[in-house]
């Protein structure tokens, strides 16, 4: 779909009152020309220290539909506004100006396809993850239609396959997933049950329906498809397509459930459960802290044993939240982050 968009300006202020929160970082460019794979996220930590103060720097103009796109080509020009420092975006050659000169910027209304501008996040890493996966309680489990049998009394299947399920199905839903259960999310320390990961093996389109059994044609599969494998509608719940870093509406702390891909560890780019949820009020885009704990050392003088302060770790931006616990996307990261590392607001 093609808008009008009116490109804004990235305001960076270093002497009112954003000062406390947002720091131009040392090195910064005064000029830069946005380029294919960039992210906000990307020019955010050219000119800050903390790239997710994003809505601290961003100047809106009323009269901007959506503010937030910028596309490759664009020249990025740091200058002074009002005694201010301001990034601007500027498409018509240089613009000469002096540190003490004030100047007023008008603005200028172009058309671009919205599927060109550059994203807020690299969501292309976690896309995968995204499309497959899925946490659910255990009755959603339980309760959905199950994997009868494959044709010709096959207990295994794949693509192109036909297969047969048993179950209470809905008219409404003409394609469906097939998922296994994986392993349930444990809270570290209370020891709720969060919810449980249903592994994607598949997906199915149903062909024809005779009271509860189901012929069902096998469009895709990841892995082999068995019996008793459990049959799950396509979510209703999309994952937002064009979301933008921001701290949590209410300080939350609480710790990393577990790792995706059932790793020890993880690194920049993998994504981690959190035990912090919808009932916490976490929302899309939420950026959170990582910390681990301190470690113990001996003090030789006083002959005690002495808890150093938490290690600040990296930060996370919950791409999918739930009831009782969210799904995060690890942004940065100076050490390996581990089941029961901290998190929390920035």
């Amino acid at each position: 779909m093609k808008k009008l968009f009116l490109v804004m300006l990235l305001a960076v202020s270093c002497g009112l009152a954003v000062a406390d929160t947002v720091q131009l970082k040392e090195g910064h460019p005064e000029t830069y020309t946005v380029k294919k794979g960039d992210t906000l996220w990307d020019i955010s930590s050219l000119y800050l220290e903390d790239p997710w103060l994003w809505p601290e720097i961003w100047h809106i103009n009323p009269q901007v539909e959506n503010p937030h796109l910028i596309y490759p080509g664009d020249e990025l020009k740091l200058v002074y506004i009002d005694e201010q420092p301001k990034v601007t975006v500027a498409e018509r050659g240089p613009i000469k100006i002096s540190a003490d000169e004030n100047v007023k910027l008008a603005p200028k209304v172009r058309t671009r396809p919205v599927e060109s501008a550059i994203p807020a996040i690299p969501l292309e890493k976690i896309s995968a993850f995204l499309s497959k996966n899925r946490v659910v309680d255990v009755d959603a489990l339980d309760d959905a239609p199950y994997v009868l049998s494959g044709e010709d009394k096959r207990i295994i299947a794949g693509a192109g396959d036909t297969i047969y399920a048993r179950g209470d199905f809905n008219d409404d839903h003409k394609t469906m997933g097939i998922y296994r259960p994986g392993t349930a999310y444990i809270d570290p320390e209370t020891d709720e049950v969060l919810g449980f990961e249903a592994e994607s093996v598949g997906s199915v389109r149903v062909v024809k329906l005779d009271k509860d059994i189901a012929t069902l044609s096998v469009n895709r599969s990841s892995q082999e498809i068995r019996i008793n494998d459990r049959l799950l509608p396509s979510e209703e719940k999309k994952v937002v397509s064009m979301f933008y870093p921001k701290a949590p509406d209410q300080d939350v702390s609480g710790l990393v459930v577990s790792v995706e891909g059932s790793v020890n560890n993880a690194a920049s780019m993998s994504v981690v459960a959190v035990n912090l949820g919808e009932r916490d009020g976490i929302q899309v885009g939420d950026i959170l802290e990582i910390y681990q704990t301190g470690e113990v050392v001996k003090d030789s003088v006083r002959n005690q044993l002495v808890q150093l302060p938490d290690v600040r770790a990296g930060l996370l931006i919950v791409f999918r939240p739930f009831e009782k616990m969210s799904l995060g996307l690890i942004l940065q990261t100076d050490k390996p982050v581990s089941r029961g590392d901290k998190v929390s607001s920035p």
